[in-house]
């Protein structure tokens, strides 16, 4: 999984939370909404989420932890270790029919 440059994702998390300030500020502006819009679209693109919400939170998470951690939480389970197998690998065993088709 690819994850974006930290300073690209705390840049973009400044800018979404200032234009939700601006945009808060003066609702009815449709200039500042669209740009908060935009602003939220653009931390959705980078943090892999489709809400807006969900992707500030997982921007602050993802400054807040390391990179690994990061990754460990959004899969939601913890890290394993690969299995070993031991011994000769096990082949299964296919009945053929080597009758010929016409006698069938």
């Amino acid at each position: 999984m690819l994850l974006p440059a930290k300073a690209e994702v705390a840049r973009q998390l400044r800018r979404y939370r200032a234009w939700e300030r601006v945009m808060l500020a003066s609702p009815g502006d449709r200039t500042v909404r669209a740009t908060f819009e935009d602003s939220g679209y653009t931390l959705c693109v980078l943090m892999g989420k489709r809400c807006a919400r969900e992707a500030a939170e997982a921007a602050e998470r993802y400054l807040r932890s390391s990179v690994g951690s990061y990754l460990q939480e959004q899969n939601g389970r913890p890290r394993t270790t690969a299995v070993v197998h031991r011994g000769p690998p096990v082949t299964v065993a296919v009945a053929v029919d080597r009758r010929s088709p016409v006698g069938r």
